[in-house]
């Protein structure tokens, strides 16, 4: 059977002192960004989850971004200290559609993902049977969003993490499971890929995640556009940032 686990798609969150938006706190660049999704085109999406909030808040559409009305109306509304963009490249195969378009959420639990695991049923057996209920769309990023959840359960957020990473590299093959989950009280960017599964047109950094933290918060962000100064989360690693206390401390899978 073919391979198909080569779906892009660029990521963008933030934890910020006080309620912001994206457009605010990236600066003159973020048009930048948006502009990826000429590529990037088959969907968007951002989620909300403030510090002292209880539920995840989800705007998207199979939209591409750049032309969006709905997109500029849902940027125009943000305004939150903890948030996730999400520019989708739909994996072949996989329908474009709302169901399938990130982020997903769960009570207070936001993710978004670039790239592709496969099989994605290769995964089924690892998620807690009480999720399923909640899987709506048919992507692999939703079944890895639930087994996440599964193991965040267990283990905690940190270790769950880690401990999702170790299980997708014994069951499934994958070529980039770059990810951010963010809830209220914790923001975690999963650095995680397999440089030569890149698209074949794509820079050497493509799959690269970098982040610049200051006075007013952390921001993270994929590659392909003007970052100065930002500092490169290396693969392999996780950032863990404290929304309480904003201190970030870098692990290794």
């Amino acid at each position: 059977m073919e391979e198909v686990y080569t779906k892009m798609c660029r990521l963008m969150g933030y934890v910020s002192h006080e309620k912001t938006n994206f457009d605010a706190l990236v600066g003159k660049d973020f048009k930048e960004f948006i502009s990826l999704s000429s590529t990037h085109c088959d969907g968007w999406g951002i989620a909300t989850i403030d510090h002292d909030a209880r539920v995840a808040h989800l705007n998207r559409a199979p939209e591409t971004a750049a032309t969006s009305e709905s997109f500029s109306r849902a940027l125009a509304k943000t305004s939150t200290d903890g948030g996730l963009l999400h520019l989708r490249w739909a994996t072949a195969g996989l329908s474009i559609n709302e169901n399938n378009t990130h982020p997903f959420t769960y009570k207070d639990y936001s993710f978004i993902h670039n790239g592709g695991i496969f099989p994605a049923t290769g995964l089924d057996h690892l998620i807690d049977p009480k999720f399923f209920e909640f899987i709506a769309g048919t992507t692999d990023s939703e079944k890895y969003f639930y087994l996440l959840l599964t193991e965040i359960e267990k283990h905690g957020m940190v270790k769950g993490i880690s401990s999702t990473i170790n299980l997708i590299k014994e069951h499934a093959k994958f070529s980039s499971i770059n990810a951010m989950i963010m809830n209220e009280d914790t923001f975690v960017v999963v650095s995680e890929f397999q440089p030569e599964k890149k698209p074949d047109w794509a820079p050497d950094d493509y799959y690269e995640i970098k982040y610049r933290a200051d006075s007013e918060g952390v921001l993270v962000a994929s590659s392909g556009w003007n970052q100065p100064g930002w500092i490169t989360l290396e693969n392999h690693h996780s950032l863990v940032v404290d929304r309480s206390t904003f201190q970030t401390q870098v692990i290794t899978h």
